[in-house]
Parts: C-alpha cells; structure tokens; sequence
C-alpha cells in the first residue's frame, strides 16, 4: 500500500499507509491523545476520526479542551443523534427526520401522534444520560444509495429516503451508528457516546415545524436542547438566558408603558407617549451630535418612483422586500410604479446632485433620520428588535478617494463617544474585506481596504478581519456591542461605496477642473432607533439612564396635608428641566413605591407632614431599599444635573 506524508502543527511529519485515519494517528502519537481524540482537522476541514486519509496532508488531533468551537460542533451534533436514539428507544413508533446543530444547542424533528409534553423531556434527559454512560463507540460506513434507500423503507423511516432523494448523487451517504441505533449523516462526529458531557446538556422546549419548512406538509414536533463542554458552562449560558427573560423588551415595553404592537400593523409599533418620550429624547442627542460633528441634516421622500429604483440597481437585488404602492396617475393607461424606500441612499444622492459640487465642498457629511419600509416574514419579527417600519440614523459623506481614512477615523471617534455615552463601554471592530465576485480594480480594493485599517489604528482599536465578507462595490467596518449580559449586537456600520455614485452619476469637479466620481461613506451609529431602544432597554433591564429615562420622578404624598408641598415640588423640578409627576393618590405609600418601581420610575419622593414642616423630601432610587432625607433644593440640583444629557453636561 502507497505511503503518505503528515505533516504535524509542530513542523514535524511522519509516514503513513494511504488509508490511515486520524484515529490511528492519534493512538501512533500516544495512547493518551488516542483517548481523548474527538476529531481532526485535515488540510483546514473538520474531520471524523473514523474517515481514510488517502493523500499527503497537514493534520492536527483536536481534543475538548481545545478547538472550542469544532468541540462544541461535535457535541451538539452528537446530542443531535443521542436525543433521537432516547426518543426511539422510548417509544419506538416515532418517526426521526433532521436534527441540525444550532446555535448553543441543537434540535430534532419527529413524527409523533402525541405531543411531547415537560414530563417526556424529564424522561428524555435521562435515557440520554444513561447512553451517554454507557460509552458506545460512534462508527461510520459510506453506503451505495440503493441499499441506503432500502433500509430506511424497510425500518419504515419515509423521511430519510426523500432526504437520500434529495442529496446530490456525487456526494457520499454516510450512514453512522451510536451504538446500535443508526442514522444518515455528513458527519463528523464524536468517537464514543461517553464524549458527551453528560452534565452539559439541557432540553428546553417543543414546537411545531412543518417538514422541510412546507405549510403542505406534515406539522412534526421539534424539540430544542442546549449543550456545552461544562457544567459550569451550561449553567452560565441558563443564567444568560434568566436574565434575558427579565430583560426582555416586549415584556419591560409593557410594564413601562412604552409601546404596543398589534395584528391591523405586523412588524410596526404604536407608540405611548413614555416611549415616544424616549424615542424623541435619543433623537434630540443624535441630532445635536451629529450637527457638532459637522453634518447637514436632510429629509427625503417616503414613496419614490421604480425609477430611481432601478437606476440605483435596488429594484433587481432588493425588490422582494420592498412595499410596492401602484398609483393611477391621472387616470393613465398604467399605474405609476412607486417604492416604500427601504434605505435612504439614492434619495440622497440625488441631494448631491442638486448644483454643482467643488472638491472644496467635500467632504459632505449629510445625514437623515430617514423613515424606511422593509418587507420582513411574519416569523422573524420580533418586538421592535426587527420591524418592517423603522427610522434610521443614516448618514452618508461624499468625499475623495484620500479622505476615506480621515473620514473613517473621524467616525469611529464619533461613535465611541456615543456608545460611551449610553453606557456601552465594550465593542469591537470587524473589517469585511473583497468577496469573490465584485467590481472595480485590485488596486481600489487595495486602498480602501487598507484606508479602514489605517482609519482603525489611527484611532486606537483594535480590527477582526472578515475575510470576502465586504459588498461586491467596496469593504466595510462592522461594530458590535457587548451588553451586560454578554450578547452581542451588531449596530453601527461604515461601508466604502464607489458604485452608487457612479450608477446615479454623482460627480464634483476637481482641483484639475474636471469632473470626478465622489466616493460615498455609508454610515449608520445605532442602525434603526427602534432596534437600539430595545437593545437599551435590555442592556439596562428597564432602568435607563436617568436623562432617558420617560418618568424620571414621582412625588408622592404619604397623607393628604403633603399635596400642596408636592406639587411645588414637581414644580420646581419641572423648572429645573426634570421629568416629574405628582402621585396624590389615596394610597398606601408601600403601594405606590411598589407600583412605580415595576414601571421603572429611577426616583420616587416621598413627602409626608414631616417633610413639608422642614421642607425636605424622601428620596427612594429604583433598585436600592434604603431612601435618604434632602432638602428640597438639593434634591432639586441633584436631579437637575443628573437629567442633563451627557453632551450638554
């Protein structure tokens, strides 16, 4: 047999006979990398310990305490199967169809008459920590398709022969066992059933799903499980998740009184005056950011004509989620075809193009908060996090091919001192670089790819690097914040963008006297209002900062004789720009401290005889249980200050 060369992530190599598998190799190393083995990577793809290895090739043993995210891969992926057998073994009727890997877990669909209930997961988890400890080994076999095909009819497994049918014809069947049950499967997979952590897995929850997404076909029973390396790390992820469920937005919206969405208006929100308060205050800050950071503001229209589409090149890539609007204009033989604008860009190129522009006048920082309309499917709406109706805080410069690093590094100064500012201290950069297809020269893709590095350094942060992942016209910078509980969300972008200038005939004339394309920066710093609300009001679980905060004070009287006193409180708070109420209400003060903190109310006065004789108030703040006595103007200076945005301060 024909001898291979492997060569190891230490610069050495060793011969092998064609055909060894990274199994063997691991045990040739030593007996203890044979156990605890999970996988390998052979010439950067991720590889089954159990599959042949027919030509020379770099290879590297991953076990789990490295390569986290093929370890994590292989034991959700493994879970997958496991979960699946437990379900068989249980009752053994049910039909099995796909269990893919997810994000943090995975899930498994089944044909099921019965619906799963809490208990069956109960029952679940533990068949599959008893097949977790028994260790079995996990093998594999490639299969002619024939004899895959009629083993599945046989086992009466309908769902895996029309997989098999739709699986292209030069691709392997990779039938793989854990222990005696079987099923069909890429791979790779785990080396034994005992890999598993067995403490490290959970199953969550049951939904419906029809068959290959197909509102025809049969509705099975999907069953979701979390899994990770570690106790300690399953654990984490049930807290993030806790945590998640107290902060989430639509749940907060409605004990704050900020919103509500409704079936008349899918994916768009009706606002209450709290969170239109909120909403309008963010506004105001961005706008007098935006006009110190020396942009023009601008509005455009909503509806714009096919057109415009067209020539921008939106009305081919984009037009599936636009909102079409047919006009009769004029009673004309056909209806005038217009667009919801979905973004702001061409609208404000066509601005640009109003007059004749002078290098002199670049770079034009021009920004809108432009009201957009996207078509998004009715299941992946969620909250206000992903609407079909949103404002954007969009910006776009013109400027020269040379000003694109300046112009780049004057925008990541500008939204680190936003972020700042709202309290998101942790976020990082991520530049997308050419993809495959694209236009314009190597040497364009050279400049601007290496403008956003140098834009980057220059201002002091760090970049990942998102190899083809940039528009097919121009690269782009990603920011991601963290939040307090670790998620991460993608909001503000900048994207180098030469082609719809030239596609909507953007020039300005040089210092030579001729015309010149401009380059066009897209920029957005929160993305959508909307979505960054809801992201504000997770990352702070409700209790926003005091200056965004709608309610900001309650004055409450604990006895009637106080109502007098509060409401020359609130008075003067409202003079010295506070957001206050009066709360006069004949109520327990126990209860109207109770009532306001589930609204989030960041500061509650209370005033009873004693505090209208020494004109003092008792200030309780959201979340600490003791209050502390003030003075009136104290309290009133205190509060003054804190309700000052951060920019005027």
């Amino acid at each position: 047999m024909a001898e291979i060369s492997l060569s190891f992530p230490d610069g050495n190599a060793r011969s092998y006979e064609s055909g060894v598998t990274p199994a063997e190799v691991a045990a040739s190393i030593s007996t203890s990398l044979g156990k605890k083995a999970i996988s390998a990577t052979v010439d950067g793809q991720h590889w089954d310990l159990h599959w042949p290895i027919d030509a020379d090739a770099s290879i590297a043993i991953n076990t789990l305490k490295d390569n986290d995210a093929e370890a994590l891969e292989l034991i959700r992926h493994d879970c997958a199967h496991i979960m699946a057998r437990a379900v068989q073994e249980i009752w053994p009727d049910v039909k099995v169809t796909i269990g893919p890997v997810i994000e943090h877990g995975w899930y498994y669909d089944f044909d099921r008459e019965e619906p799963f209930t809490p208990e069956d997961l109960g029952l679940i988890e533990k068949k599959m920590k008893e097949i977790i400890n028994k260790r079995e080994p996990v093998t594999t076999e490639v299969w002619e398709r024939d004899r895959a095909i009629a083993h599945y009819k046989a086992n009466n497994e309908p769902y895996k022969v029309e997989l098999i049918d739709s699986i292209p014809g030069d691709e392997p069947l990779r039938m793989y066992w854990h222990g005696h049950w079987q099923d069909l499967c890429r791979g790779p997979h785990l080396a034994h059933t005992g890999q598993v952590p067995a403490d490290g897995f959970k199953l969550m929850s049951v939904a419906g799903a029809y068959w290959r997404g197909d509102s025809d076909r049969q509705m099975l029973q999907r069953i979701y499980g979390l899994a990770f390396k570690n106790k300690e790390d399953l654990k984490a992820h049930l807290h993030m998740l806790e945590e998640a469920e107290k902060r989430d937005h639509r749940k907060l919206g409605r004990e704050m009184n900020l919103f509500h969405m409704q079936e008349e208006a899918p994916g768009q929100i009706f606002w209450h005056p709290n969170g239109w308060r909120v909403y309008t205050t963010l506004q105001d800050y961005m706008r007098r950011k935006q006009s110190s950071g020396g942009y023009v503001e601008v509005n455009t229209p909503q509806v714009v004509d096919r057109k415009l589409w067209e020539a921008s090149g939106h009305w081919d890539k984009y037009q599936e989620n636009m909102f079409i609007v047919e006009v009769d204009e004029d009673h004309a033989r056909e209806k005038a075809v217009n667009a919801l604008k979905p973004m702001n860009c061409p609208c404000h190129v066509q601005i640009f193009n109003q007059g004749l522009k002078s290098y002199r006048d670049l770079p034009l920082r021009m920004a809108e908060f432009g009201s957009c309309a996207r078509y998004e499917p009715s299941g992946a709406l969620h909250g206000i996090m992903r609407v079909r109706g949103f404002t954007q805080d969009d910006g776009h410069i013109f400027c020269t091919e040379d000003q694109i690093t300046s112009e780049t590094k004057k925008f990541i100064d500008f939204l680190a001192e936003i972020y700042g500012d709202l309290g998101f201290h942790d976020w990082t950069i991520k530049l997308s670089t050419r993809p495959e297809k694209r236009i314009g020269s190597e040497e364009s893709w050279d400049y601007a790819e290496k403008a956003l590095g140098d834009a980057c350094n220059a201002a002091g942060h760090e970049f990942e690097i998102l190899e083809g992942e940039g528009a097919f016209y121009g690269p782009k910078l990603e920011f991601t914040l963290t939040d307090a509980i670790g998620r991460n969300w993608q909001c503000g972008t900048l994207q180098v963008d030469p082609n719809l200038p030239e596609r909507l005939d953007a020039t300005y004339i040089g210092a030579d006297g001729e015309k010149h394309r401009p380059i066009m920066l897209h920029r957005a710093t929160l993305g959508s209002f909307e979505r960054f609300i809801g992201i504000l009001i997770e990352e702070h679980a409700g209790k926003l900062p005091f200056w965004l905060a709608p309610r900001q004070v309650v004055v409450a009287a604990i006895v009637s004789d106080a109502d007098d006193y509060c409401l020359e409180v609130v008075e003067a708070l409202k003079a010295a720009g506070v957001r206050a109420e009066a709360d006069l209400r004949n109520e327990k003060i126990n209860y109207k401290v109770r009532e306001h903190s589930v609204g989030k109310v960041p500061v509650i006065l209370a005033i009873g005889k004693k505090e209208v004789e020494e004109r003092t108030v008792s200030t309780r703040r959201l979340g600490e249980k003791q209050s502390k006595v003030q003075p009136l103007d104290e309290i009133v200076s205190q509060l003054s200050q804190e309700a000052t945005p951060p920019d005027l301060a």
